[in-house]
């Protein structure tokens, strides 16, 4: 049965962990710079109340099964660095999305995008038994787009006027995917790249 379920996932340099409240002050440190969610609004961070909200809404959606959030460490250095989750979960299609994905600015373009994709890609290919797995990018983001291409991930489609953001634009949002029968050759990429420090 494909059911994602919360879990622990690790290689030697990152820790993925279920995203609880308790890391409340954590998520705050890391997400507050404004430049984080510039594409991705609402701002999470803009107040700690406006984070403890934001865990209450994940611990919510985590407990119907649509999400499975994670909160992830860079066990070099022990710190927390940031977030991503499972979501658009179809259990019918054994298909979902990584995305919510923030990682503070300190370890932008460094070992933790790389290391924290090949843990839930992993997982979802080999665990769960995913045929495929998608991610979005706003159309304006080039950082975010250049990151998931490197990955290995498709280019498929932009999708208009996705959703409406909350002050008032709408997000066209580019949408990437890894199917199955790609996955085997992602994995061998994504590991030739963690060899280096700085994947």
């Amino acid at each position: 049965m494909f059911n994602p379920m919360p879990t622990t996932m690790s290689t030697d340099k990152v820790l993925l962990s279920p995203l609880t409240l308790a890391h409340l002050n954590d998520f705050y440190s890391a997400g507050s710079y404004p430049e984080i969610w510039r594409w991705s609004l609402p701002d999470k961070c803009t107040s700690i109340k406006a984070t403890e909200d934001w865990l209450i809404y994940s611990q919510h959606m985590a407990d119907k099964g649509e999400h499975v959030p994670f909160a992830i460490f860079d066990k070099v250095s022990g710190k927390f660095v940031g977030s991503t989750r499972y979501c658009s979960i179809k259990r019918e299609d054994k298909s979902l999305e990584i995305g919510f994905t923030f990682i503070t600015p300190e370890f932008q373009r460094s070992y933790i995008n790389t290391h924290a994709k090949y843990c839930l890609l992993t997982h979802a290919f080999e665990e769960l038994g995913a045929i495929r797995v998608e991610l979005k990018v706003h159309e304006d983001n080039k950082k975010s787009r250049d990151a998931v291409t490197r990955l290995g991930a498709k280019l498929e489609g932009i999708i208009r006027n996705q959703r409406i953001l909350p002050d008032g634009s709408y997000r066209n949002a580019v949408i990437f995917s890894i199917i199955d029968s790609e996955w085997p050759a992602v994995k061998q990429h994504l590991q030739e790249k963690m060899v280096f420090s700085y994947a």
